[in-house]
């Protein structure tokens, strides 16, 4: 069964799309830890990040810097925090979340966002991509 990831490059599922390219997609979490929280996935459906062969990886993680340096524009925060979990969801993915401290990205302290709030966010994120 396809991952909600999947359902999301095929369309079958809306996102609040930032970035793309031919292989790898980088859109909004709806459950963020803070404004801006992002993941990059690839579009090719591998559920662990080191099982991917070594140039998709690659370009993966080259493709989360250049969302980060845009991210870390459009939203004011220290840093651009990287996290590689993969538990939740059986396809490979890269969290980047603006941080301020450490406790910004324990995962317990989620954000809600109105749909208004999402889309004035990606729009931001785009313009500095």
């Amino acid at each position: 069964m396809a991952s909600i990831f999947t359902k999301i490059i095929n369309k079958e599922i809306p996102c609040y799309k930032v970035a793309e390219t031919e292989n790898c997609l980088a859109f909004l979490d709806i459950n963020p830890n803070a404004e801006g929280h992002t993941l990059c996935i690839p579009k090719k459906e591998i559920d662990n990040l080191f099982d991917l062969d070594t140039e998709l990886y690659s370009e993966l993680m080259v493709f989360s810097k250049k969302v980060a340096k845009a991210l870390k524009k459009a939203v004011p925060c220290e840093r651009i925090a990287m996290s590689v979990i993969g538990l939740e969801v059986p396809h490979a993915h890269v969290h980047l979340i603006p941080i301020n401290e450490m406790k910004d990205i324990t995962f317990r302290n989620k954000k809600t966002f109105s749909e208004r709030e999402f889309i004035n966010i990606t729009d931001k994120i785009k313009a500095c991509f």
